[in-house]
């Protein structure tokens, strides 16, 4: 995609104005002054202890665990962050909203008068963290504040603290995907491939999802969407074979030991010969432990859709049609209506097989290939004539 290029060569001038004019402009101050509130309420917890009132020094550090130890309204004090990724930024701004407010003007004035772009008022807001949360690049980010989580020391430790959430949305819209009427359904699309490919699909979607939203520390919530996507696999698989989801699970069902624990899946196997280990695809497995700390692996997992499957791109050294395993190619078609349409003339074999699996391209062998090129593909006359079959 040339469009987070494009981005970069045109704001990167932005990049310095906001580096060069406006950081400097509101950062100073090296921390904030001590809150003379807070300050009290400790003196006096320290004074109680000294002359033997427990009671009364309990009190007085309760009450100062409710007030900030440092003063928010420091006028010594600012802080300005700046991301940007392609055409999304955000700025973190430790200050008054006048400022703020201020600090958005000037951006407006640059955008216009030295880039020729106008900034958005509907998505340019200027957000309290501390009360609402920012929206930047699929997380929600806010300021964390709990006075009753405290380190080893006894501190408060997360006030304070940049969070970022998966958005209760995001949630709900990949769960769309395999709901209908609220509850998880089969998706038809996928029956016709092997379940190899079903279940390595479902995998690829779930640990994407995952994946992106490792940062966040409501992670855990993504179990709905474990959950809904398992169920409608299993539904997916007990229509493939015309089974019970019961069924899916005692032939499916399997235990996946990981560094993170042990847990079930649903895993399938393939056996490729005494001289290859088996491809082996599984559901789950997924820790959905936060981690802030944790390295984001940013490779991208094949998903072959509904026009590929998975299995054939893997053991498709054997022709679709006849089973002969020599001279194999790919045959194409310019899109799939050329093969499904309705109220036609029986279509030969060839294509309502990818008529049936959604699928633009069929693995056979060059005779089969010549056959379909010259539109003399007859399945039964080629059997009859021993064509390359595979025994």
């Amino acid at each position: 995609m040339v469009s987070p290029i494009l981005s970069n060569l045109v704001l990167d001038r932005l990049d310095q104005f906001v580096e060069q004019t406006l950081l400097p402009a509101y950062t100073r101050g090296d921390r904030r002054k001590t809150n003379p509130p807070y300050v009290a309420l400790t003196m006096a917890a320290w004074k109680a202890r000294k002359t033997g009132n427990c009671v009364a020094a309990r009190r007085y550090n309760r009450l100062a665990q409710t007030l900030p130890s440092r003063d928010p309204q420091d006028p010594d004090f600012r802080r300005l962050g700046y991301v940007r990724y392609a055409d999304d930024w955000l700025l973190g701004f430790t200050g008054p909203k006048t400022e703020a407010e201020d600090i958005k003007r000037q951006l407006t004035v640059f955008l216009r008068e030295e880039l020729g772009l106008e900034l958005s008022e509907e998505k340019t807001l200027i957000t309290h963290a501390r009360t609402e949360v920012a929206h930047f690049l699929g997380y929600d980010l806010h300021t964390l504040h709990a006075n009753d989580k405290h380190d080893q020391r006894g501190q408060r430790c997360i006030n304070g603290a940049i969070g970022l959430r998966v958005p209760p949305g995001v949630i709900k819209a990949k769960c769309a995907k395999y709901l209908r009427h609220g509850k998880p359904i089969h998706l038809t699309q996928r029956v016709n491939d092997s379940a190899y490919s079903i279940v390595a699909q479902y995998q690829a979607e779930y640990v994407g999802i995952v994946q992106y939203y490792r940062l966040a520390y409501n992670l855990h919530q993504l179990s709905q969407l474990r959950r809904t996507t398992e169920i409608s696999l299993v539904k997916t698989l007990a229509k493939k074979y015309r089974t019970t989801c019961s069924e899916i699970y005692r032939r499916f069902g399997a235990v996946e030991q990981t560094p993170e624990g042990t847990y079930k899946v649903l895993r399938v196997s393939v056996e490729r010969g005494p001289d290859k280990a088996p491809l082996v695809a599984h559901f789950g497995a997924v820790p959905l432990r936060w981690n802030k700390w944790v390295t984001i692996r940013d490779t991208v997992e094949p998903i072959w859709g509904k026009r590929s499957e998975l299995l054939e791109r893997l053991l498709a050294q054997r022709c679709e049609l006849c089973g002969a395993t020599a001279d194999i190619e790919v045959h194409h078609i310019r899109k799939l209506a050329d093969v499904a349409q309705k109220g036609r003339a029986e279509r030969p074999q060839w294509a309502q097989r990818m008529a049936a699996r959604r699928r633009k391209t069929l693995v056979v062998c060059r005779n089969c290939h010549q056959e379909i090129q010259y539109g003399r593909y007859d399945g039964a006359a080629l059997a009859n004539r021993g064509h390359g079959r595979a025994t």
